[in-house]
């Protein structure tokens, strides 16, 4: 049963996502949340003072600030008696952040919130080893000319050898793409349907830019070095299936994931407005849309697909909303890489995953492809993990208003074996 007081979105915008390392190298996770967080409070035209809260996600937070909900709040000029909090479900962060918000504004604790998140992969430092680390600290505590020489004796070359930053999952000890191209096989997805796949979500985000849907929720970042951002860097609009195909498998020799058909590691950011629609109405503001429902599963990675996530949630989130598959007019699937995109549709559509993963009678559902990802998805637009909650939340409402349809499905799978899913109806 819906509430009847529903939890609105009454604006949002996002960054465009650009590869790591070039345009947005030299702005900080802070720097790039604080501009998502400043435009999407000053396009609803919204008092400030009126926010209660922010949650912001993010999964690699800086060590200088890593409460980027609170530094990027200081960066967007937003009154600092707001408070807030980082949030850090994966790449399912800033969708969290949202839930979270709307859990707090229907409990009755705030009125008003914003949720969103950023992911600087550019930020991102290079560790030590602990014994290294160890060392140093130890050097620097020394309060005597023979405790420093004492220490020094001690040094070891191997010291200055850095840890690169890596995407692995800690309890498997695998990467994301290694898992998902296991994930892959046990799907029995072939090469050629993921660089189709790949191939489709470039020409769809292509048109979609094209056509100026992006226009109305991307805004414009001035870089340090004089550049305007007005685009998502790295859609091709002269991608090709032979180019896609003539690319090496990344993770195993006999592999099927390539950097073609995977998502990029992203820099951007993204926030959404929330508060209950009575409010809304109050303040004169018009929501783009409604939470209508909302979900999480975690699953056994020992056992089970790292990235499966959110085919079991899919349908506690359907239940939650009060809805079936057939009623969803969108389906937005978060393209971590199109294998797992194409493993979670085998799953959703599977008798076998029904009955022997789910305890159902049926199938989930069917998953119509005029339905899917029409605007394009990570794979072409990016992954800034912390923010692409946000970027399907604000996809998904801008294009139910577009298409006049009532109801979207967003997908997001997350490492640790999470994945989450959230129901958005139009206004």
């Amino acid at each position: 049963m819906t509430n009847p007081d529903r939890i609105a979105v009454v604006g949002g915008v996002r960054t465009p996502f650009a590869r790591a390392r070039t345009v947005f190298q030299k702005m900080s996770p802070a720097q790039l949340g604080g501009i998502a967080l400043r435009e999407a409070v000053n396009r609803t035209g919204l008092d400030p003072k009126l926010i209660d809260e922010v949650y912001f996600g993010i999964v690699s937070a800086p060590a200088e600030g890593s409460n980027i909900a609170r530094e990027a709040l200081f960066d967007s000029g937003l009154p600092s008696s707001i408070a807030a909090t980082g949030i850090n479900r994966y790449c399912a962060s800033s969708l969290e952040a949202a839930a979270g918000i709307a859990a707090k504004i229907t409990a009755g604790q705030i009125e008003i919130g914003v949720a969103g998140g950023v992911e600087s992969i550019s930020s991102v430092r290079a560790l030590f080893s602990l014994e290294a680390t160890d060392f140093f600290q130890d050097l620097a505590k020394a309060k005597t000319m023979g405790q420093r020489l004492a220490l020094l004796s001690k040094f070891k070359a191997s010291f200055l050898a850095p840890l690169a930053p890596g995407i692995k999952e800690p309890t498997t000890g695998q990467t994301m793409g290694q898992s998902a191209d296991l994930m892959g096989r046990l799907f029995k997805v072939s090469r050629e349907e993921q660089d189709r796949f790949a191939l489709e979500s470039h020409q769809k985000a292509a048109k979609a830019w094209d056509n100026g849907f992006y226009a109305g929720h991307v805004c414009k970042v001035p870089t340090p070095d004089g550049k305007v951002i007005e685009r998502d860097t790295d859609v091709r609009s002269d991608s090709s299936l032979e180019k896609l195909s003539k690319l090496k498998p990344v993770f195993y020799k006999d592999g099927t994931i390539t950097a073609g058909n995977a998502s990029p590691l992203t820099d951007g950011a993204s926030a959404v407005v929330l508060m209950k629609e009575s409010r809304a109405r109050e303040l004169g503001l018009k929501p783009l849309g409604f939470i209508r429902g909302y979900a999480a599963a975690g699953v056994d990675i020992q056992s089970e697909p790292l990235l499966i996530g959110p085919a079991y949630a899919i349908h506690k989130a359907l239940k939650s909303a009060g809805m079936t598959w057939d009623q969803l007019d969108l389906l937005e699937i978060h393209e971590a890489f199109a294998a797992q995109v194409i493993a979670t549709i085998r799953a959703i559509e599977s008798p076998e995953f029904a009955k022997n993963k789910l305890g159902l009678d049926a199938p989930l559902g069917k998953v119509d492809p005029a339905k899917l990802n029409v605007n394009g998805g990570s794979i072409s637009i990016g992954h800034p993990f912390g923010a692409t909650g946000g970027r399907l939340m604000l996809q998904t409402l801008h294009q139910l208003k577009a298409s006049g349809k009532s109801t979207g499905l967003i997908s997001v799978c997350a490492a640790g074996g999470l994945g989450s899913v959230m129901i958005l109806e139009a206004n």
